[in-house]
């Protein structure tokens, strides 16, 4: 497997996260000139359209909250992970002011980095682009999506 580093970290899965939402859209897109088409010939809506419509909004709120759970819970997992790999090595938690994105920029960080990465990131509040770039001997993450 190909070395991760800062320029090829980013893992995206574009059908997972962008077919069921362009499908939704195409649907309520076609059911929406279907119902504006039935209005201006003055027809009746029919409800098979705003059926159609309601499904592909539904369908693109589902798409949407199953990446943002599923990201939740990731985020939980790695500030977890983060504070007991911070403590093993300095007897410490990390810092409270540390926001959950610095915490995850932080999972790429070698254990030599961590402590010295996570203090500059809480002092000098850093961005998570901030801190990935600083690291120099990178720990991939293969499991983030």
């Amino acid at each position: 497997m190909k070395e991760q580093n800062f320029k090829n970290h980013i893992r995206i899965a574009p059908f997972t996260y962008y077919l069921g939402a362009l499908i939704g859209l195409l649907a309520m897109i076609l059911a929406l000139i279907k119902i504006i088409r039935n209005y201006l010939n003055f027809h009746a809506v029919a409800i098979t359209p705003v059926l159609v419509a309601l499904i592909g909004l539904a369908l693109i709120l589902i798409t949407y909250y199953a990446r943002t759970f599923a990201l939740k819970a990731q985020d939980r997992a790695i500030r977890a992970e983060e504070n007991l790999r911070h403590f093993a090595f300095t007897g410490k938690l990390l810092s409270k002011e540390l926001k959950i994105s610095q915490i995850i920029a932080l999972r790429f960080a070698s254990d030599e980095e961590l402590e010295e990465l996570a203090g500059r990131a809480a002092k000098e509040g850093l961005t998570s682009k901030q801190i990935k770039q600083s690291i120099i001997h990178w720990r991939a993450d293969m499991y983030r999506i």
